[in-house]
C-alpha cells in the first residue's frame, strides 16, 4: 500500500505544560490539608483522596510525554497502536496524543557526507551516535551523499573509477518511513545502480561511431568531455528510482573520474602518443606553409632561379630545420651556387 503523508493535528505545547505544572502545584496544599485533617475525615474518604491524587500525579507524567519540540526543517512521523496518524512538521513546541509513537527506521544510519567535514574524537562520535539512536526526528534539510568510488566498464569496455555527490532531501516523510525499509540505505544502493547504468553508455574519451543519446546517430559524448550531461542523466535516473521512497534529488556532481589503476599507465601512454602526433602534425603543417611562402617570395622577387632539383633540396633542408627537435648547425658555402 502506497501511504501518502498527511498533517498531524496537534496543540500548542506551552499551555499544556503550564496547566500540568499548575496541577502538580495544586497537589501541595491538598496534601497538606489531608495530613493536617486526617483524624477528622473518614478512612474511606482519605483513601479516595489518596487514590485521586495518585492518579492525578501519574496522569501528569503521561500528559508530559506528549510534548514534542521541533526545530526548523524537522518532522516526526507518528503512529498510534501501529496505525499511521500523521506527520508533525514546523518548528515549535507541540502536544500530541501521548500514546503516539515516533517512527524513523533510518535514525541509526549514517550516510557518507562530503570529505571536508572534520573528524571528531571517538568519545564525541559515540555520544552523537547514541543521540541519533534516541532521536526519531526526520531531517528535512538538504543533505549530501558522497558514495565511495566505483569501478565500472565504460562503453568500450575500459574499467574506470568514478564517484559522485548527490544533493537530496526527504520530500514525503510517510513514503520514506513506510514504503522502504531504510530510506538512506535505499538511496545509497539506488545511487550505485544509477551510476552504473549511465556510465556504461559513455566512453571515457570521445570515440568514433559511438551513439550515447540513443537517437541512432554517432556523437561526441564522453565521460570526460560531457560530465554535466552525464551527471544530469544520473540525476534523472536516480530520481525515478527513489520516487517511491519520497525523496527528491536536487543535484548530482561527478567528484572523481579516472581510469582504473590496472590500465591507467597504458592509457596515459596512449594519450601522450596522441598528443605528440597532434603536435607533430601542427609543426609539419606550419613548416610546409613556411616553405611554400619562402619559395613564392624568392620567385616573386627574382632573387634566385632554382630548378626542380634545387627546389627539392631546399624544401628538404628547410623541413629538416623547421621540424627538427634540435637547433640546426648551418653550413656556409663559400663557393659558387652550383
Amino acid at each position: 500500500m502506497n501511504i501518502q503523508e498527511k498533517a498531524m493535528k496537534s496543540r500548542k505545547g506551552m499551555p499544556v505544560l503550564i496547566g500540568t505544572l499548575l496541577g502538580y502545584l495544586a497537589l501541595i496544599p491538598l496534601t497538606m490539608y489531608l495530613v493536617n485533617n486526617w483524624n477528622d475525615i473518614s478512612l474511606a474518604l482519605g483513601v479516595l483522596f489518596i487514590t485521586l491524587m495518585s492518579l492525578w500525579f501519574i496522569s501528569g507524567f503521561i500528559i508530559l510525554a506528549g510534548l514534542k519540540l521541533l526545530r526548523p526543517q524537522e518532522a516526526l512521523v507518528l503512529t498510534l497502536f501501529g496505525q499511521y496518524v500523521g506527520t508533525l512538521r514546523g518548528e515549535g513546541f507541540f502536544w500530541v496524543n501521548p500514546f503516539c509513537t515516533a517512527i524513523n527506521p533510518a535514525a541509526d544510519t549514517r550516510v557518507g557526507q562530503s570529505k571536508d567535514v572534520s573528524k571528531k574524537t571517538d568519545a564525541t562520535s559515540s555520544a552523537n551516535i547514541n543521540l541519533e539512536l534516541a532521536n526519531k526526528k526526520i531531517s528535512l534539510k538538504f543533505m549530501t551523499l558522497s558514495n565511495a568510488k566505483q569501478k565500472i566498464n565504460d562503453r568500450l569496455g575500459n574499467p574506470v573509477e568514478i564517484a559522485i555527490a548527490v544533493i537530496w532531501r526527504v520530500k514525503d516523510t510517510a513514503k520514506a518511513v513506510f514504503n522502504v525499509d531504510n530510506y538512506k540505505e535505499y538511496l545509497s544502493l539506488q545511487c550505485d545502480a544509477a551510476v552504473r547504468n549511465i556510465v556504461r553508455i559513455y566512453p571515457y574519451d570521445v570515440a568514433p561511431g559511438i551513439d550515447t543519446t540513443g537517437d541512432g546517430k554517432a556523437d561526441e559524448g564522453s565521460l570526460r568531455g560531457s560530465s554535466e550531461v552525464v551527471a544530469s542523466r544520473i540525476k534523472e535516473d536516480l530520481q525515478e528510482k527513489v520516487e517511491i521512497a519520497g525523496l527528491e534529488i536536487l543535484d548530482t556532481r561527478i567528484t572523481y573520474l579516472a581510469y582504473a589503476p590496472e590500465i591507467a599507465s597504458a592509457m596515459l601512454q596512449r594519450q601522450q602518443a596522441s598528443a605528440i602526433i597532434d603536435a607533430r602534425k601542427m609543426i609539419v603543417d606550419g613548416a610546409v606553409g613556411m616553405v611554400q611562402m619562402a619559395l613564392e617570395s624568392l620567385q616573386e622577387g627574382n632573387v634566385v632561379e632554382l630548378d626542380d632539383e634545387r627546389k627539392a633540396a631546399m624544401v628538404s633542408n628547410l623541413l629538416v630545420v623547421l621540424c627538427g627537435n634540435r637547433d640546426a648547425q648551418p653550413v656556409v658555402n663559400s663557393g659558387s651556387l652550383y
